[in-house]
């Protein structure tokens, strides 16, 4: 696009932009928004919390909404609560980052996880309410259908399906990768695969042997403690050959 004429259409734009305003001010006619959450000035302080805050160290905030509050709301409650805790979170993050760079500590930082949980029981309400909707009106939950595959790296994960333009079949780029050249069943993912398990399998031994000795030191302290309720707590651990170590006795002594 030539230069001139783009910068021509600019003006022209932006004239009758203005001449449009001008003779809506003109004709004393008010344009309304069709959706606003409170009632407020709409400049930038609003990405920022109240002056009376910003050399607090302690602020005092309530808790997170649960989900059985949010279940005896109306949609429209909902919808406009949503809106309060985006621009609540919004302003958090900004607060946040300001003092980053200020090198502040920033103040009740869980105020952050309280307003994402408050956002994601939102979310689950809604979604209960539309499963509920849906399956009362056709006898499906209306949920994208979920089915569980192999990636690349052969581990099974839930894939949510989703309409494609074309088939799956006639997919190069999915056919080839996965069909022509075999590599879900290459040497390389079978070798991933394995050390992942060996990984895995590394990790729940470590744990249960951290609570196997966990238990032993809890009986050398505790020798009357209710062996029903340390079961309860720790269930893959054998509590019976726990306490007839020599640690759990007493007659353990560490090697330096």
């Amino acid at each position: 696009m030539n230069i001139v004429f783009r910068n021509n259409l600019f003006k022209y734009v932006a004239t009758t932009c203005f001449r449009s305003q001008l003779t809506a001010t003109k004709l004393n006619v008010s344009f309304n928004r069709t959706l606003h959450t409170s009632n407020v000035s709409h400049d930038l302080m609003e990405f920022f919390d109240d002056k009376k805050n910003w050399n607090e160290t302690n602020i005092k905030v309530g808790r997170a909404w649960k989900l059985d509050e949010l279940r005896i709301k109306s949609n429209t409650d909902l919808h406009k609560l949503w809106y309060v805790l985006l621009k609540e979170r919004n302003m958090l993050y900004t607060m946040e980052h300001e003092c980053k760079e200020k090198v502040r500590l920033f103040p009740n930082p869980e105020r952050i996880d309280k307003v994402q949980e408050s956002m994601k029981n939102i979310e689950t309400v809604v979604r209960e309410r539309n499963i509920a909707y849906y399956t009362l009106e056709t006898g499906e939950t209306g949920e994208r259908p979920v089915e569980q595959v192999v990636n690349r790296f052969g581990l099974k994960e839930n894939y949510e399906k989703s309409e494609y333009i074309i088939p799956k079949f006639m997919n190069k780029k999915w056919v080839r990768p996965y069909l022509e050249h075999g590599l879900i069943n290459s040497l390389a993912v079978k070798k991933f695969y394995r050390l992942y398990k060996e990984k895995l399998h590394n990790e729940t031994r470590k744990a249960r042997n951290r609570d196997y000795n966990h238990v032993q030191q809890l009986l050398k302290r505790f020798p009357d403690m209710d062996l029903e309720k340390l079961k309860a707590e720790y269930p893959n651990v054998d509590i019976e050959k726990a306490m007839r170590t020599k640690k759990a006795r007493g007659h353990y002594f560490p090697k330096y």
